[in-house]
């Protein structure tokens, strides 16, 4: 059982990260993410369906800690896409309002649940037994009806209720930190300032954008050379509807490449001949 959920940690992490460091777009990203996870997971339904756990202990170890971080996950990224799928594309302060609406949402979830969530959180013990042992429950136990639509032999009463918090706690940051971009966003804009009405995606991949805004800062194409390469960065990320995450670590990357480092400048400068010839011919 440790080497298998330790392999398959290890699997999903370095997926989630190739996928992160490849894929640009926000709701490709997480529909790839999820697809991951969802095969993972019927991989490990499979492996604990069929499992013998050595010892109560052992089981509840597993339904209270290992299955809720790894479901959370899932949990999390199923979460954002539906987060970003359903933000406003008007001003700041319908994003503003949406996203502390959802803060609100979470809120309410935690003081719904802050019994359970104290008695976890606090390293409690006492009712393990009841919470996270597969069998039929205590009918006294608020459930969530979620519960009764799982299969038994990988579900116990509370283990999708820790799953959750977990989730939520995730996602509260990811809030906050959207909240804040965008109020410095509201602090740096120029008054009069509007981006387009039409909202236009970065779909390609994220390195290609980095090394665009390296190239236009070595350039100095904005602001004749008198901004820094953070301001460019943050800029794009809003007009170009995109993350790009640590565009620092993207760099030393694209620094460390073999033979040409420019891969994407070399394919346009390709594209752009090849377009003019093609128009020169006609």
């Amino acid at each position: 059982m440790e080497k298998f959920i330790r392999d398959t940690r290890e699997d999903i992490n370095r997926e989630i990260q190739l996928i992160e460091r490849e894929e640009s777009n926000i709701f490709q990203k997480s529909i790839n993410i999820i697809s991951l996870l969802e095969t993972t997971f019927d991989k490990l339904k499979e492996f604990v369906s069929n499992y013998s756990f050595e010892s109560q202990s052992a089981e509840i170890t597993f339904f209270k800690e290992t299955k809720p971080q790894l479901f959370s996950i899932l949990i999390y990224h199923r979460k954002i896409y539906n987060l970003e799928m359903r933000m406003p594309t008007g001003s700041h302060v319908d994003k503003k309002n949406y996203l502390e609406g959802m803060l609100a949402r979470i809120k309410y979830f935690f003081d719904t649940n802050a019994d359970f969530y104290q008695y976890y959180r606090s390293g409690s013990t006492h009712l393990d037994r009841y919470y996270f042992l597969r069998g039929k429950p205590d009918i006294q136990l608020i459930l969530d009806c979620f519960y009764f639509e799982r299969d038994s032999k990988f579900s116990t009463s509370f283990d999708f209720k820790v799953a959750k918090m977990i989730a939520n706690e995730r996602l509260t940051v990811y809030i906050n930190n959207k909240l804040l971009n965008i109020s410095n966003l509201e602090r740096n804009i120029p008054d009069g300032f509007t981006l387009a009405k039409t909202r236009l995606t970065w779909t390609a991949k994220k390195a290609e954008l980095v090394e665009l805004i390296y190239a236009w800062d070595s350039a100095g194409c904005f602001n004749n050379g008198n901004t820094n390469i953070k301001e460019l960065a943050e800029y794009i990320e809003t007009v170009f509807n995109i993350n790009l995450g640590d565009f620092y670590h993207t760099f030393l990357e694209i620094r460390e490449r073999k033979g040409s480092r420019t891969l994407f400048l070399d394919r346009l400068i390709k594209y752009l001949n090849e377009r003019m010839d093609g128009l020169d011919s006609k």
